[in-house]
């Protein structure tokens, strides 16, 4: 295994020097291909270091128990030691999906809807603070992220957002956020300092490929009219704002961000066609197996699946009793520690229901 690894370095090198050779960069098939490869194994190569760090520092823990030290310091070498053997696991899983790629999941672009809850204002703030959340993990990951439609609230957060993602591995970092996100915090309102509870529900949708649904044009009524902002005002001159009805279903959906009517019924076609395929597939994701629920959770809208308290600044997920104590890096987009925890967790599920 190491000396893939090696191959895949060395790759990773050689294709950072094409792309700096001016020849390559100048053609722009070239340096799409070497760019595509790059993102591929990028990922790759980033666990692979991660991976060699965790089994120098295993082997520097190692060789400091054999020398004599005081109980104290053994017990926290040996937890360290469980720790760091339980990450070697986590890399190597991951590794292992690298080098079996047949093993992976299909990357699919999402769409993504955030709801305010109950909490009011603060609800709304709070949906402001997941959509930017997401939208700057994915700016992490080198993700794009297109806006669909939004709701602003007069607080500065949302009453409703929705927004497309599409890039290498986000359907499988972020197909679990689907649920319930509840935030305890005081708000900036409050004038005695009591803790509020808020929540706002987060729907994650796999945008449709063409084979996949089909949607009679008899089947919908499209309205249009102009846009409104927070209060109500107008904030367009011309009816470029757009309502789809899917009569069949009753789902509806405004888009009314863009200017260009056509825009904003391109944007409000994708995200029906991806709320029908999802509502498709609801009956589906039900009757998935309860070992599996119990391990990585359902899926469902409603079920409560993680909590971002700021008093003791933890984020904490129920379905897999995970919790981390990095909030305010969590909040700023760094979501891999929960996403990788989520993925082992559905790796564990797998394999349990293999061996069953």
């Amino acid at each position: 295994m190491q000396e893939r690894f090696k191959k895949i370095e060395k790759r990773y090198e050689e294709i950072e020097e094409l792309l700096a050779d001016p020849k390559i960069s100048s053609d722009q098939s070239q340096c799409q291909k070497f760019g595509k490869e790059l993102s591929d194994i990028s990922m790759a190569v980033q666990t692979i270091r991660r991976y060699r760090e965790t089994l120098k520092q295993i082997d520097e823990l190692k060789k400091l128990l054999h020398e004599k030290h005081d109980k104290e310091f053994e017990d926290l070498a040996k937890l360290e030691l469980q720790d760091l053997a339980k990450k070697e696991n986590d890399f190597l899983a991951q590794l292992d999906d690298f080098l079996n790629p047949t093993k992976r999941e299909k990357d699919r672009d999402l769409i993504i809807e955030i709801r305010a809850g109950t909490g009011g204002q603060e609800a709304s703030l709070f949906a402001g603070d997941l959509f930017r959340m997401y939208a700057r993990y994915a700016d992490s990951k080198g993700w794009k992220v297109e806006s669909m439609s939004s709701s602003p609230s007069e607080a500065g957060g949302f009453k409703e957002v929705v927004f497309s993602i599409r890039g290498k591995d986000a359907s499988r970092r972020l197909k679990w956020e689907n649920g319930a996100h509840r935030v305890q915090r005081v708000p900036t309102t409050e004038a005695s300092g009591r803790i509020h509870t808020s929540a706002a529900t987060v729907a994650v949708l796999f945008e449709p490929e063409e084979v996949e649904i089909t949607i009679d044009p008899k089947d919908l009524k499209i309205d249009v009219y102009r846009s409104s902002g927070p209060g109500g005002q107008s904030v367009n001159t011309t009816d470029s704002a757009v309502r789809i009805t899917h009569l069949p279903s009753g789902t509806i959906v405004v888009c009314q961000d863009e200017r260009s009517q056509l825009k904003n019924k391109l944007k409000a076609m994708r995200v029906l066609r991806a709320r029908i395929l999802d509502r498709m597939k609801q009956e589906a994701f039900q009757k998935a197996s309860q070992e599996r629920k119990a391990k990585v959770g359902s899926g469902d809208r409603s079920e409560k699946i993680r909590t971002y308290n700021f008093p003791d600044r933890r984020v904490t997920d129920h379905r897999i009793g995970f919790t981390s104590h990095q909030l305010v890096s969590i909040l700023d987009g760094d979501l891999d520690e929960l996403t990788d925890a989520l993925s082992k967790a559905e790796a564990d599920a797998d394999a349990q229901m293999k061996e069953a």
